[in-house]
């Protein structure tokens, strides 16, 4: 099954960092957390990926070609202008990437608008391309399978900002530290959407989080695959000192490949 991710905003919470590169190119553990989430999804057997670029594409562009050209051996030959990659790059992921421009002003809903031609005509997933979570496609894939409807989104709980304290009078009885709010459910992305979904999505203005979800519920089109473990998005600098401190600590729920 293809995979659309959508690289191509601004990421103007995450300054500090996007001034240089976008947000799917910011590292954590030295790799773009789009590897991540590329990763993933590999380790459920999915390797096509259709990547939205918009602002700073090129940034990305350039970061395929560099990992490609120096996970490995290369053979040159200048007189035939040929370059050859031996099969020796272990670490490089069986991966086909189409790097698709969709516009540096184009909104959400409009990315996958303009996807659909890579997509193709069968069901495809797509996410964002800031967050990661614990997530089982194969499991995401049966429940959007066993219930007919357009569109599958993965419903998360967000992890609350501090730690949740319980009191006895003035006395502290336990403390634990960031858990999951134990209501409400945020739209989690790592969505499964079969060809008819773009009919719901005007063009480049709209956000695919407001209007098209909005008529793909009121159509009965929606429905929500409840994740109920780790997930984390990357919008601010604290978020990404999260995800790197689980990382470098050997800690990464999302790390479910080998």
């Amino acid at each position: 099954m293809r995979v659309g991710i959508l690289a191509g905003g601004l990421g103007t919470r995450l300054a500090e960092e996007t001034e240089i590169r976008p947000k799917p190119m910011v590292e954590i553990g030295n790799m773009p957390i789009l590897w991540h989430i590329m990763r993933i999804y590999l380790h459920y057997g999915h390797r096509e990926f259709c990547i939205a670029l918009g602002y700073k594409g090129d940034y990305i562009k350039r970061w395929f070609s560099d990992y490609m050209t120096a996970a490995g051996s290369m053979t040159l030959e200048t007189g035939r202008k040929s370059v050859q990659f031996p099969e020796d790059a272990e670490d490089l992921p069986d991966w086909k990437v189409n790097l698709v421009e969709t516009g540096s002003r184009t909104r959400t809903g409009g990315r996958i608008k303009r996807l659909r031609r890579w997509l193709g005509e069968e069901t495809a997933m797509v996410t964002w391309g800031d967050g990661v979570a614990d997530i089982d496609i194969n499991k995401l894939i049966a429940f959007h399978r066993s219930h007919g409807k357009l569109a599958t989104m993965t419903a998360v709980r967000p992890p609350a900002r501090y730690g949740h304290i319980e009191f006895d009078g003035d006395r502290i009885t336990s403390f634990t530290e960031k858990p999951q709010i134990g209501e409400g459910w945020i739209n989690g992305a790592f969505f499964v959407l079969e060809p008819e979904v773009h009919d719901f999505i005007e063009g480049d203005h709209e956000m695919f989080e407001h209007g098209p979800l909005s008529r793909l519920a009121e159509a009965g089109q929606l429905m929500a695959f409840r994740h109920t473990s780790f997930w984390q998005c990357m919008d601010t600098m604290r978020e990404k000192s999260i995800l790197q401190n689980l990382w470098t600590a050997g800690e990464a729920p999302w790390k479910v490949w080998k």
